[in-house]
């Protein structure tokens, strides 16, 4: 399935970012950029990874990029409150905010960027997932966190970015311990033996879906294109595939 089929709406020619069909329905501005979205720096200490033509494509889609906050990503699952003013938000895998108009950045390039929003409460969570995040619980910390700021699991809306995914996500046995150890009764419905012995096909979207839903999430209000970052070289950054460019996903509350 195509990414505009699955409601993954491209802007652009090559597409600079998408869209997710949910998302907009609920009227929440938001973008995940391309390779083609030139700019993005490492968002990594104070100085903004919106500069230039990245900037300039980001308040294009209506997200006011001198009120965002973004984070230095450690592969944990540690969440950052921003509310009144955005910026630099510390070492977080996870931001939430209950103030309107201040994008939400995650930075990825194979694992996955999670929004989070209950249009009616007013509370908004991204969250950056890889598999050390998924053992680590980051996205049902992202969960109790936009909670605890007053959303309601049962009417969280969910969108998955693109990811790198169970066609091209090859794990050894270090990666299969770890997930075993935290999801003993999960981790075999989320991956199957690869071609290359003692490895496996890791398949993150399920993985994170099944947290989400445990997490009180209603699995009709998760939205996931399914659409993977190593087999569209194309269009997005693939760190396996040995890019070191970097996708953004953003997101604010109306």
């Amino acid at each position: 399935m195509s990414p505009a089929a699955s409601g993954f709406t491209p802007h652009g020619e090559p597409p600079s970012y998408f869209t997710f069909a949910g998302l907009t329905s609920l009227g929440v501005p938001h973008v995940t950029t391309t390779r083609h979205c030139v700019g993005i720096g490492a968002a990594a200490g104070e100085r903004s990874p919106f500069e230039g033509a990245a900037g300039e494509m980001v308040e294009g889609a209506g997200l006011a990029v001198e009120r965002a906050a973004w984070a230095r990503q450690v592969h944990g699952a540690d969440v950052a409150r921003v509310d009144g003013a955005g910026g630099f938000a510390g070492q977080v895998d996870a931001l939430v905010t209950t103030t309107r108009g201040m994008p939400l950045a995650i930075f990825t390039a194979d694992c996955l960027a999670v929004v989070l929003v209950d249009r009616e409460a007013q509370a908004l969570a991204v969250a950056h997932v890889g598999w050390r995040g998924t053992v680590r619980g980051a996205a049902q910390a992202a969960v109790a966190a936009v909670v605890a700021a007053g959303a309601r699991r049962d009417q969280l809306h969910a969108a998955i970015s693109p990811s790198i995914g169970p066609c091209c996500y090859e794990i050894d046995a270090p990666v299969i311990d770890a997930l075993a150890a935290a999801y003993p009764e999960h981790w075999r419905s989320w991956t199957t033996p690869s071609a290359r012995a003692g490895r496996f096909m890791l398949d993150l979207w399920a993985a994170n879906t099944t947290l989400l839903v445990a997490a009180g999430l209603d699995p009709a209000r998760i939205e996931n294109p399914r659409v993977c970052t190593a087999c569209r070289l194309d269009t997005f950054y693939s760190y396996r595939k040995g890019n070191r460019g970097r996708l953004a996903t953003i997101a604010a509350l109306p």
